[in-house]
């Protein structure tokens, strides 16, 4: 079972990011599993506390990622979700952990290892 699920939702050739408060680092949004929790739970759980008026179409799962991230020696253990559909304004609701959530293109940005993971095997150059 993965440790955490992520979303990438895309709109109009765009992703979903939120900002991560400590570092400042982009990544999708998402969180660590709780115990008894399903990667899918997680990822509604999640996104209600970090985006809690982002409204969200139908979610399947992408893929889980098992890793070692080359850098950090850190294993990355993900589920990643995807959304076709997200509407709703995006108000951060936990302050303490993000800073910013925008849509964007993929590129250009600076994001968390997982997050570049994904995003280079989701969107390739």
């Amino acid at each position: 079972m993965a440790k955490s699920s992520k979303l990438v939702a895309v709109k109009r050739g765009r992703v979903l990011l939120v900002r991560r408060k400590s570092d400042r680092l982009w990544m999708f949004p998402g969180g660590r599993k709780r115990s008894r929790e399903t990667e899918r739970d997680c990822l509604r759980r999640e996104i209600k506390e970090e985006l809690p008026k982002l409204k969200l179409g139908s979610v399947r799962l992408w893929k889980e990622v098992k890793s070692k991230n080359g850098r950090s020696g850190k294993i990355m253990s993900d589920a990643i979700f995807v959304a076709r559909k997200a509407s709703g304004r995006l108000t951060i609701g936990d302050k303490d952990e993000i800073d910013k959530a925008i849509w964007r293109k993929p590129r250009g940005v600076r994001l968390t290892p997982t997050s570049r993971y994904v995003r280079d095997k989701l969107f390739p150059k």
